[in-house]
């Protein structure tokens, strides 16, 4: 028997101005339960302020969400940690000169004074689960952006979000705390079967990561699809501001120079064994 996708999510002509600037206009988007994709558009695209209206941060002018099939409004983002949605922003809503562990639980009703040893306890158990390092005693100011980071997607882990959104999660990382996070992220993706969504404007950050690409361009939706059937439209991309991943750029290279190559390659592996295969090797 077919197996049926369940949307996590279906946002429907969503429209949302800012003055006379339409930042969204009727976008319609659907997002399949444990799924991982990514929002890609440049600076202006409109696909930060798509998410924060499911994230509860903007209220949309017009259109329809549904979480789970059912219509809700998230007028609030409390609205949307009860719908089980939590986002993490490029900029960290963190208290330097608190610890992780009263960062992770500020604003949690608690009964009577917060139980710090069972907060950490807690904490230590999503860490070991997916591997993240947070040490709760440890105060933020004294934290690098990585780990700012893991404390943010720890924050929302232990509140119970089941639909995660990182708005440009490897922003202001180096190459190897970029790849840290993202492996994190996957394996989160793969052991807790969450939904995911990667809000960005580098296509090579994610390009291994995810299972589906959705490009914003102007507010609204310009692709929606497999990574390898996004990066084919690199032309396109160029001129809307984004890159295809290096290796894209490689293969349709040596496409133009006459080789038989599979220019779907979207990862160096992949373009690897693409470029042995052409060789003959």
């Amino acid at each position: 028997m077919e197996s049926v996708s369940v949307n996590a999510v279906r946002m429907r002509n969503i429209t949302k101005t800012f003055g006379s600037v339409a930042a969204n206009s009727k976008v319609n988007l659907d997002i399949k339960q444990g799924e991982i994709l990514s929002l890609l558009g440049e600076n202006g695209s409109g696909k930060t302020t798509l998410m924060n209206m499911l994230a509860g941060i903007y209220y949309p002018d017009d259109g329809q969400i549904f979480v789970g099939e059912r219509e809700v409004s998230i007028p609030s983002p409390k609205d949307a940690f009860s719908l089980g949605i939590g986002m993490i922003h490029q900029h960290f809503k963190l208290v330097d000169v608190f610890t992780a562990a009263e960062n992770i639980t500020l604003g949690l009703p608690e009964k009577g004074k917060l139980d710090l040893k069972a907060v950490s306890a807690k904490i230590q158990e999503i860490c070991d689960r997916y591997g993240f390092d947070v040490n709760p005693a440890q105060k933020i100011y004294d934290m690098s952006v990585s780990q700012k980071q893991t404390v943010e997607i720890v924050k929302v882990l232990y509140r119970g979000a089941d639909i995660l959104i990182l708005d440009e999660p490897t922003a202001g990382l180096d190459p190897r705390g970029r790849d840290d996070i993202l492996k994190q992220i996957a394996k989160l993706h793969k052991e807790r079967k969450i939904t995911v969504i990667l809000v960005s404007h580098s296509m090579e950050d994610i390009a291994k990561y995810v299972e589906r690409i959705i490009v914003m361009n102007a507010g609204t939706v310009m692709y929606d699809g497999v990574p390898k059937d996004i990066f084919g439209h690199y032309k396109e991309l160029e001129e809307i501001g984004l890159a295809a991943p290096q290796v894209t750029y490689v293969v349709k290279a040596l496409e133009e120079k006459g080789f038989d190559i599979d220019t779907t390659a979207t990862t160096v592996e992949e373009a690897k064994a693409a470029i042995l295969q052409a060789l003959g090797k």
